[in-house]
């Protein structure tokens, strides 16, 4: 295939998938763990209400999940969970295609292809496998050695333009971006594109409830670290009720006080409301009332959210739909660029 029909074809895809030529966002998300408060407004929430603006791939990477032990059922369920909590939280079928991974086979095929061409110096630099690893380096599994690789390929394959990253993806992007610019190279021609990290200018940096100087992080053993989404109202009372502040019971942005500005930050990102409001709001009262109040907003921000959540769960066959109609929307893009690898390294 030359390369002019694979621009056509790819272009078809950008068509194929949200019928305009806006930028292209993709995010892969992986199926473990729990989505938190943090994940919802340093990230989730800004996905929604820029949707409209962008071309948004959003990929549930249950062949990641599988790097590390997970029971089968579990990884399944997961999947199915986590694409409804997202669509709960707001992404709209209309702006976003949401799919899992597993469910497009290019992700794979074209993994491996690009394996072939990542020196292993590259990926012993990955700062994640090691990580990981621990003290376990020689008996991991391979795939945990390599999923940087799949990650690149799971970017690559949609021909991304915008890539949202945290602190602890940079790494990854710049592995892809690398990947992607030695492959064109070797056979000069432009067969991806080199994405460009999004970083957000607004959205929280939410810290941990139990030790503020660290970010919060669903992989936290401590429950108590953490606000799922879905906990309920009551849990989410103890929790707030339990979070670490200070003796001076003074409700005030201070830096130097990391605990209760956590909380503040956290109601700050709920309201919209400036620092100065908030503390005049606060003003002469205790971290009492500060913590109740901050509780019932947490809970009135959740609850449609968690409404959505229980009604998509209830009724599985439509949620599978909407996960089949995106792979099958994304699809032929995602064999285009596998197709056009194949074609330049000689393969078929």
């Amino acid at each position: 295939m030359s390369t002019s029909i694979h621009s056509e074809v790819a272009n078809q895809g950008v068509n194929d998938v949200q019928g305009s030529t806006k930028k292209r966002v993709f995010s892969g998300i992986q199926p473990t763990g729990n989505v938190h408060l943090g994940n919802y407004l340093g990230a989730i929430r800004n996905w929604v209400g820029s949707q409209a603006e962008y071309e948004n791939i959003f990929c549930i990477v249950d062949l990641h999940a599988i790097t590390l032990p997970i029971d089968p059922k579990e990884l399944h369920t997961n999947s199915r969970r986590l694409a409804a909590l997202y669509l709960a939280c707001g992404l709209d079928a209309r702006y976003c295609k949401l799919f899992i991974q597993s469910h497009v086979r290019e992700h794979a095929e074209a993994s491996w292809i690009m394996n072939c061409f990542t020196p292993m110096g590259w990926l012993n630099r990955m700062t994640q496998f090691k990580t990981k690893a621990g003290n376990n380096m020689d008996t991991v599994d391979t795939g945990l050695y390599c999923y940087p690789v799949l990650m690149a390929c799971d970017i690559l394959l949609y021909q991304t333009h915008y890539v949202p990253v945290g602190d602890d993806q940079r790494q990854h992007l710049e592995l892809t971006r690398d990947l992607a610019q030695r492959f064109n190279s070797t056979y000069n021609q432009a067969v991806f594109t080199i994405p460009e990290p999004q970083i957000r200018t607004v959205g929280a940096r939410i810290m941990s409830l139990e030790d503020p100087t660290k970010k919060m992080s669903k992989s936290d053993p401590n429950p108590n670290a953490y606000i799922n989404l879905l906990d309920d109202p009551k849990t989410i009372k103890k929790k707030i009720g339990r979070a670490t502040t200070d003796s001076e019971r003074l409700v005030k942005f201070d830096p130097a006080r990391p605990g209760i500005t956590c909380l503040l930050e956290i109601y700050r990102s709920l309201t919209g409301q400036s620092q100065e409001t908030i503390e005049a709001e606060f003003a002469g009262k205790g971290y009492g009332d500060f913590k109740a109040v901050l509780t019932d907003q947490i809970v009135e921000t959740l609850r449609p959210i968690q409404a959505r959540y229980h009604e998509l769960m209830s009724d599985l066959p439509t949620l599978e739909g909407i996960l089949k109609q995106g792979a099958d929307d994304i699809r032929p893009l995602a064999a285009s660029t596998l197709q056009h690898m194949k074609d330049v390294v000689g393969l078929g």
